[in-house]
C-alpha cells in the first residue's frame, strides 16, 4: 500500500498519543487529563444545543467564541483564532508564521509534535539544548550577529518536563528577536500563577503569539478546542491557512460548551485550585520515596528515581493498573511524567509506589547476596 505514498508521507514519524487503554478500576495518569470533569455549564450548553440545528453548518468564523475569549482576556476579538484543538492551532501556526528561510529555534526537550511539523511543512529545525535542570535559558535565544531565528516556539510551562520560564526572560527573548514570530505554547498556563502568562505581553510585542487550550484547565479535551491571542496581523496569517484547510474546524457543540466554559469562572478557578493543592503533596510524597521531581507549573509532574530504571517502574505500575507516560527519549529516559488527578487516584499511585519500591530493593538484596554466596 505504501507505493502510493508521497515522499512526504513516506518521511513521516507520526507522533504517537497517550496510551487510552481499557482497563479495569485504571488509574489513569499518562494523559494529563483534568480529573475533576467539565463545568456543569459547559455540559448544559452542549445538552441544549444538541438539537434540530444540528442540520446546520457552524458559525464558520466561531464569533461568539471569539468575542467571549476577547472579552476575558482583555483583547480585540480581530486578536483571537480558535481551532479544534491545539495540535490543529499548532499545525496552521507552523505552516502560517514559523516557516521560514532559517530554521526554527526550539528546545531539544519539548512537545514531540514540533519535529513532526517540521518534518510535515519542510521547516528546518534548530534544536537548542536545556540546561542540565532543565531550564530553558533565554541567552540561548538571543541572536548574535547574522545568526537569527526564522521563528521560535516552546511551550510555558515546557512539556514534558512542566518547568516554567519566568515572564521577565521570556519577554527577553521576544523583545529581542522582533523580526521573528515567538510561539508561545501555554497548553498548561492554567496551572501557573496567573502573572506568568505572557498574553499581557501581546500588546507590545506584535511578533508574539500565544496558544491555548481548553483541553486541560477547563476539562474539555474530548470536545477538541484551543485558541491562539496576537496581533491581528499573525490571527490573519491563520485564518487564511484555516480557511484553506478547514472552515468549520469547530462544531455547534464545541462553541456552545467553550463558551459556557469561559463563563463559568467560578467552577474553573476551584477546578485548577485543587489540581495546584495536589501537585504539591504529590509533589513531597514522591520525594519522600526518594524521588527527584522538577519543579512543576503543569497538571502533572516530571520524575525520576537515581535507583531505579523508569521503564521497570513504568511497567510494574502498569501491572497495577496505574498508567504514566514514559519518553524513550535521550536525557529524559530516566523519567516519568505523572498527571495529577484526584487526591484519591494520587494516594493509589504513592502506595503503589511505595509496594514496587519495597519488592525491587528486596530483589537487589536478594541477588546481591546470592552473588556474595557465589563468590
Amino acid at each position: 500500500m505504501s507505493r502510493f505514498w508521497s515522499a512526504v508521507t513516506h518521511g513521516l514519524n507520526p507522533y504517537v498519543p497517550g496510551e487510552q487503554p481499557r482497563l479495569d478500576n485504571l488509574v489513569k495518569l499518562n494523559t494529563n487529563e483534568n480529573p475533576y470533569g467539565p463545568s456543569p455549564k459547559a455540559l448544559a450548553a452542549i445538552d441544549a444545543a444538541t438539537a434540530d440545528s444540528l442540520r446546520l453548518y457552524p458559525d464558520p468564523n466561531a464569533d461568539a467564541l471569539k468575542a467571549t475569549l476577547a472579552a476575558y482576556h482583555g483583547v480585540e476579538p480581530i486578536q483571537v483564532f480558535v481551532g479544534n484543538g491545539s495540535d490543529e492551532v499548532l499545525a496552521h501556526a507552523f505552516l502560517a508564521l514559523l516557516k521560514h528561510e532559517r530554521p526554527l529555534w526550539m528546545p531539544d526537550i519539548t512537545y514531540s509534535f514540533y519535529p513532526i511539523y517540521c518534518q510535515l511543512y519542510g521547516i528546518e529545525p534548530r534544536l537548542i539544548p536545556l540546561a542540565d535542570d532543565f531550564t530553558l535559558r533565554a541567552d540561548d535565544y538571543l541572536p548574535r550577529g547574522a545568526d537569527r531565528a526564522g521563528a521560535i516556539a516552546f511551550p510555558n510551562p515546557n512539556a514534558p518536563t512542566g518547568r516554567l520560564l519566568p515572564l521577565p526572560e521570556l519577554e527577553r527573548i521576544v523583545a529581542a528577536n522582533p523580526e521573528a514570530v515567538i510561539l508561545v505554547d501555554e497548553a498548561y498556563a492554567d496551572f501557573a500563577a496567573a502573572e506568568a502568562s505572557a498574553l499581557p505581553l501581546v500588546a507590545r510585542h506584535p511578533n508574539l503569539l500565544v496558544t491555548r487550550t481548553f483541553s486541560k484547565g477547563r476539562a474539555l479535551a474530548g470536545l477538541r478546542v484551543a485558541y491562539a491571542i496576537g496581533h491581528p496581523e499573525l490571527i490573519a496569517g491563520l485564518e487564511r491557512v484555516k480557511n484553506s484547510f478547514n472552515s468549520y474546524p469547530l462544531d455547534r457543540l464545541a462553541l456552545a460548551g467553550a463558551v459556557a466554559s469561559v463563563e463559568d469562572e467560578a467552577w474553573f478557578q476551584q477546578s485548577r485550585r485543587k489540581v495546584i493543592a495536589s501537585r504539591a503533596v504529590l509533589t513531597e510524597r514522591l520525594r519522600a520515596l526518594g524521588f527527584e521531581v522538577l519543579p512543576s507549573a503543569a497538571n502533572f509532574v516530571f520524575a525520576r528515581h537515581p535507583a531505579h530504571d523508569a521503564a521497570q517502574l513504568a511497567a510494574a505500575l502498569r501491572a497495577r493498573a496505574i498508567i504514566v507516560r514514559h519518553f524513550k527519549v535521550p536525557r529524559i529516559e530516566q523519567y516519568l511524567r505523572i498527571t495529577i488527578g484526584t487526591d484519591e487516584q494520587c494516594a493509589t499511585l504513592v502506595q503503589a509506589l511505595q509496594a514496587t519500591l519495597q519488592t525491587l530493593q528486596t530483589t537487589l538484596q536478594t541477588t546481591s547476596q546470592a552473588i556474595l554466596r557465589a563468590t
